[in-house]
Order: structure tokens, then sequence, then C-alpha cells
């Protein structure tokens, strides 16, 4: 509900490129889930340049009052990593959080993470538990191998930092955002290496994760991959000292 100084409990923060084919039914999955708590909530969508007709669709969807929405429309392509971090800024909610609009995590989920945020987390994540097909399995054992390697080398207490369903406590998420350097895919590491340095509170709650087939996924797996380690190696010194130091 909204509390004394007007804000509201919640802002969902919908970075997208590209999603046209399935923005509007996934953008409907979450209303319907919200509406059916007692937060009160806003979706902020940030198109990051879309060439497809995601703007045309966003500017549908904010002209629906129902969805409770506004958006934000990059002038150029900057990264999920930076997309998100425009969105918490401009957020009204004492919580703040975004998920990947394919919804492979579903929608079901956020009251669910959200349930720790009120009970006092500072950062919530979803967990992904696979559901393992044949036609999904070698990006499965790309992003564990992924999860093993920031464990490794980072020391990081987390299982899934890559997670697209993350939730934060605005006020404590909003000081650690002029630190970030990354604004691409390894925005996801860096921002969870951060909280850890900070000691924020940090709970991974279990999701199942269901591949869809019926969308091209921006991913590249051999290309991303090593974009990813190469990432994760030339940040690994900075990354393992910023917990060594602790908070600044």
């Amino acid at each position: 509900m909204d509390n004394a100084s007007g804000t509201i409990d919640f802002s969902l923060i919908v970075p997208c490129y590209n999603e046209e084919k399935h923005l509007t039914s996934s953008v409907q999955q979450i209303v319907s889930v919200l509406d059916s708590t007692a937060y009160s909530y806003e979706i902020i969508f940030v198109d990051d340049m879309s060439l497809d007709g995601t703007r045309k669709i966003i500017d549908r969807l904010v002209a629906t009052p129902s969805t409770h929405s506004r958006r934000i429309l990059n002038k150029r392509n900057i990264g999920r990593g930076g997309a998100v971090m425009r969105g918490i800024r401009r957020a009204h909610g004492r919580w703040a959080g975004f998920v990947d609009i394919d919804l492979e995590v579903g929608a079901h989920y956020i009251p669910y993470c959200l349930a720790s945020l009120a009970k006092g987390a500072s950062v919530v994540t979803g967990l992904r538990i696979y559901k393992l097909s044949l036609r999904g399995i070698l990006r499965h054992l790309a992003s564990r191998c992924y999860g093993f390697l920031v464990r490794a080398l980072l020391k990081l207490p987390l299982r899934d930092s890559e997670t697209g369903f993350k939730f934060f406590d605005r006020s404590a998420i909003l000081p650690l955002l002029s630190q970030v350097k990354e604004n691409g895919w390894f925005w996801d590491t860096e921002i969870m290496a951060r909280c850890v340095q900070h000691q924020l509170t940090i709970i991974e709650k279990p999701c199942l994760f269901i591949r869809r087939n019926d969308k091209t996924s921006s991913v590249r797996l051999i290309r991303d991959s090593f974009r990813y380690l190469f990432s994760l190696l030339k940040n690994v010194h900075e990354l393992r000292n910023i917990n060594k130091k602790g908070p600044r």
C-alpha cells in the first residue's frame, strides 16, 4: 500500500530490446499477478533502441491506465544493465526490481520475492532451477560453468549471479549504482559483487526456469560466452579486491 511519503511499494523495471513478439502477453501476466497482491506498483518500460515494433507496443501499454506504467526511451543502445539502472533511478517504489520480459521465470514468482523484501532483505534474486530439454542443455551448461567461475574467481557466496530476476530495497541499491562501471550483460555480476561488498542481505529464492523455444534469443551462445569470460577475467582483480576491502 502507499506509504506516508507518497511513494509506492514496488517499481518493476522492464528493459526492452526487440520484444514485440511477447511483450503484450507478458505484461498482461505481470499485471494480473501484481493486481492480486496488496502492493501498490508501477511498471517502467526502458526501451534500449529496439529495432522492431516494441516502442509502439510500449506506447499502447502506457496509454492503458490498468497497466500502471510509464516509459523511458533511450536515444542510443546502452545495454541491459544501463537500462535497468536508468529505470531504478527514475523509480518511485521503495522496492525496485527487474525481470526478463520473456518470463522464462514466471511472473507468479514476483510476490514470492517481494515477500522477502518486506521481511527486511536488501536484495532478493530468483535462483533459476532449470527444466532441462535437449535443445537448451548447452546453454544450461554454459550458465552453470560461468557460475562456477564467478564463485571460484570472485569468491561470491551466490549460486546464480546472472539471473534476470532481481529485486532490491531501492534505498540500499541506489548508492551502489554510481560505482558500477558495466552497462551490458556483465552488469549482473558486478552489481551482485558490489552488493556482497556492502554486506547487503541477499536471498536467493528457487524459481523454475522454463526455456522458451518460440522466441529468438539476443544471446549468442559461443560469442557471448567468450564475452562473459573476457569481462570476468578483465574485471576479476578489481571485483575480487572489492570484496577484500569491504564497504566504502
